[in-house]
């Protein structure tokens, strides 16, 4: 009966480990990062792009903008993948690039006045 007991209790803590490793994959599964617009003019277009790519991806935007005050939240996927850089151009044709940012570390990404 002691054997059973023991080999029972095995069995769980195992299974409550994997659960755990499933909860924080899950969790890390989508990289959602809240792109907020605190600066004066609409944000026209946004990409991000893996550190040390040499051009900017697509316009994740597309046809649509972010208002002053606005925000666009944006998945980053399911990939072990975490940093990168971020370029916002604006109605008035400013552009402002920030880079290494961690997605798997912050939820939200503030683009403010400089």
């Amino acid at each position: 009966m002691r054997e059973f007991t023991r080999s029972a209790l095995t069995a769980l803590a195992a299974g409550a480990l994997l659960l755990s490793f499933g909860t924080s994959a899950v969790a890390d599964a989508n990289k959602r990062v809240k792109v907020i617009n605190e600066t004066r003019h609409t944000m026209v277009q946004f990409h991000a792009s893996r550190v040390g790519t040499k051009d900017w991806e697509e316009d994740i935007l597309g046809q649509d903008t972010v208002p002053v005050g606005g925000t666009v939240t944006v998945n980053f996927g399911t990939d072990d993948y975490c940093l990168y850089d971020f370029l916002g151009i604006f109605d008035d044709g400013d552009k402002v690039e920030k880079y290494r940012i961690n997605v798997c570390e912050i939820s939200t990404f503030r683009f403010t006045e400089e």
